[in-house]
């Protein structure tokens, strides 16, 4: 049926608006939709993103169901022909059934039955070209399974390139796009690729609303422009922000806040700062500094900092967290704390995981696997046939993983590689593999002998045993959503028992790995708060496995005289931690014995601890606070470097502090108020990616 035919007979259903036939309002419930095929979708109600007509009669929504049911037959033939003669043109003519569409149908309900009978398989998108390592991902093609990528096995042993680029970068559309609809995607995808935006910026919840807002205006809506886009537009996200982070503020004098320190030399040489401010009602973004002339100058240093917790309130922050373990950055901060009697100085302890991962990196052993581990993933991305078994045998997933934190990528990429075992194994053994030219090539042999050696495989187990549950305590904090304070202490501990478990309780396998996690947790870690916290935790307090040591005992001492602003303060909550320690009381009651693991501690004291407010005053204060840095975030650094860049007048200075201001803090909080150490790799992390999946020539 052709376009004009199909427009004919949905005129007895819809009723168009325009002359172009763009909007179509329904003869049953009067909704208007974007056009017939829309109408279609509408009467059928099928997708998610349209709304189902309520009065349409049975037999018409059956009928529309038959049609589109017959359109997406007729895609997914074509992509199964793509799959089964990857060297024809990606455009081919289906007009008329040729002698390849024939060929093609039978295959095409082997193919449905094979997956039936087995696993299902996911495609995606990013099986292209992007290394992803969001897994395991859902199926594009909804409501029907997905197609195995099955690659045709080369004759001659040598793979021809345009066969294996369609292979690796063959996109499966989300849903059957009528003609405007294609048209508009293949317009949004030009801006972003003339403009150089990166395309996972589809996925922030605002360009959403921005498209929703954008159809509801119709045809004849106007772009704003540039003028307005940086004048009055930016004005009024700068108000919102700005009511949305005095709303946060108001919460600081419950929950206190800690004051978050992000610091990097940009490629001019230049020290720039940002500083954001933490809680539980959300991280926001205050403003960055080029601290260029500040740098190794303690005083210098200690008074951008104090201007900010001025700025912030002193009576509000329990914490400066820092990333860096450099001399004049630790003598500021023992300034402010001199200055500040009631703020700590901490370093984030992603940072300190960090440390204890590069020193184990740099042991032999490690490092002897560490780089056999990378001559496989480097020979796999950097050879086409390699590269093209891995998404057939992998299905789809990628090899190599990435964190935020240098450290971390290697591990977790091992980790990821010992999963994949068996099919790694399965791609050196492939007839692919043994008819290519590779596998008779010195270097392809040594990869293949490599892969399918044990030793390597029981070594990388090995040095699992030791990093995995240290990559577990950055999960542990940074995937709560209140008080991780309250669980750095344990987990650390944790993690040390599981090391010497793992290592079958050998005192010489375990004891090196301990001294390295006891040295970071000693010279830089540790802070009488984790100490306190642990101790105000009721899943862990009321534990047979709780441990109240001199340690314990000090920080929470120390946090009591250093938190509190009188004595008198100081004695009451003295008095009230018989209470809590004997369970008397309020703390007695089923509901509060009941809640000590379900609510986040800081939770279970505003609501279980009101019978000894000064003592849930502080409790709630202390919980309250972070472990972690600002990292996890994943926030680009380009719009402060050019924020600071030489150059600007004062009113191009203004409007760059204001595109920060508005960019950081929507992407705050547009953002979960957790997020998974392993993520997807943006500009950033290139560099410490290229190590594992660029052959050095």
């Amino acid at each position: 049926m052709n376009t004009s035919t199909e427009d004919d007979m949905m005129k007895e259903h819809g009723t168009p608006i325009d002359k172009e036939k763009k909007r179509i309002r329904c003869k049953y419930c009067s909704k208007e939709v974007g056009g017939f095929s829309r109408l279609k979708h509408h009467l059928a109600a099928v997708g998610n993103d349209v709304t189902a007509c309520s009065e349409v009669p049975s037999s018409v929504k059956g009928k529309m169901k038959e049609i589109l049911l017959e359109k997406k037959k007729g895609r997914l033939l074509k992509e199964v022909g793509r799959i089964e003669h990857p060297e024809l043109p990606l455009k081919r003519n289906f007009s008329s059934p040729s002698s390849e569409q024939r060929h093609c149908q039978p295959r095409l309900s082997s193919q449905i039955s094979s997956i039936e009978g087995n696993a299902r398989t996911d495609i995606s998108v990013a099986e292209s070209s992007s290394i992803n390592v969001s897994y395991p991902r859902r199926s594009l093609v909804k409501g029907m399974d997905a197609f195995e990528q099955l690659a045709p096995e080369p004759l001659n042993g040598n793979m021809p390139s345009s066969s294996i680029t369609e292979m690796i970068h063959r996109i499966v559309k989300e849903e059957p796009k009528d003609d405007s609809a294609w048209h508009a995607a293949r317009c949004i995808g030009r801006f972003f690729f003339e403009a150089g935006i990166d395309t996972a910026n589809v996925k922030l919840p605002s360009f959403q609303r921005m498209m929703d807002a954008v159809i509801g205006c119709g045809s004849g809506f106007k772009v704003p422009t540039n003028d307005e886009m940086k004048g009055i537009i930016l004005h009024e996200e700068v108000k919102e922000i700005l009511h949305r982070v005095e709303s946060v503020k108001q919460s600081w004098g419950q929950t206190g806040c800690s004051i978050l320190l992000d610091s990097w030399t940009d490629q001019r040489g230049s020290r720039l700062i940002r500083f954001f401010v933490n809680c539980p009602a959300g991280t926001i973004f205050l403003r960055s500094v080029d601290a260029s002339n500040a740098v190794e100058d303690v005083t210098a240093f200690s008074t951008l900092i104090s201007d900010v917790i001025e700025d912030v309130g002193a009576e509000y922050v329990v914490q400066v967290v820092a990333h860096e373990t450099s001399d004049f950055v630790e003598a500021a901060g023992k300034l402010i704390m001199e200055k500040y009697r009631s703020v700590f100085w901490t370093l984030c302890a992603d940072y300190c995981i960090n440390i204890i991962l590069e020193k184990i990196e740099t042991l032999d052993h490690v490092k002897k696997i560490l780089s056999d581990a990378k001559a496989i993933t480097r020979f796999i991305y950097s050879n086409p046939l390699p590269l093209m078994l891995m998404k057939k045998y992998l299905r789809g997933r990628d090899l190599v993983r990435t964190s935020n934190l240098r450290s971390v990528t290697p591990f977790i990429t091992l980790r990821n590689m010992v999963s994949e075992r068996e099919n790694l194994i399965c791609i050196f053994n492939s007839a692919a593999w043994h008819a290519s030219g590779l596998a008779c090539k010195t270097v392809g042999k040594n990869i293949s002998k490599l892969v399918k050696d044990p030793s390597f495989w029981t070594a990388a187990v090995d040095i699992l045993k030791i990093t995995n549950p240290l990559i577990y305590i950055l999960h542990h904090i940074s995937g709560r959503d209140r008080s991780p304070m309250g669980f750095l202490y344990d987990s650390l501990d944790n993690a040390k028992e599981e090391i010497k478990k793992n290592l079958g309780d050998e005192e010489d396998k375990y004891s090196p790995i301990w001294t390295l996690v006891d040295d970071v947790w000693n010279d830089h870690l540790h802070s009488p708060l984790h100490s306190a916290a642990y101790f105000f935790n009721p899943s862990l307090f009321y534990s047979d496995d709780f441990f109240l040591d001199a340690e314990v005992t000090n920080g929470l001492l120390y946090c009591i005289v250093k938190m509190t602003k009188t004595p008198q303060d100081q004695e009451m909550i003295v008095v009230q931690l018989d209470q809590y320690r004997e369970a008397k009381g309020g703390f007695s009651e089923e509901e509060a014995i009941d809640q000590r693991s379900l609510l986040p501690p800081d939770m279970w004291w505003t609501v279980h601890g009101g019978q000894c407010p000064q003592l849930q005053q502080f409790a709630v204060k202390l919980l309250s606070q972070t472990c972690s840095g600002v990292s996890r975030y994943m926030l680009n650094k380009a719009i402060t470097e050019q924020l600071h860049a030489v150059g600007r007048d004062i009113t191009e200075q203004q409007r760059f502090r204001d595109l920060e201001f508005v960019h950081y803090n929507r992407l705050l909080w547009s953002s979960p108020s957790s997020q998974k150490q392993e993520i997807e790799f943006c500009p950033d992390d290139v560099a410490p990616l290229d190590d594992w999946i660029v052959e050095n020539n």
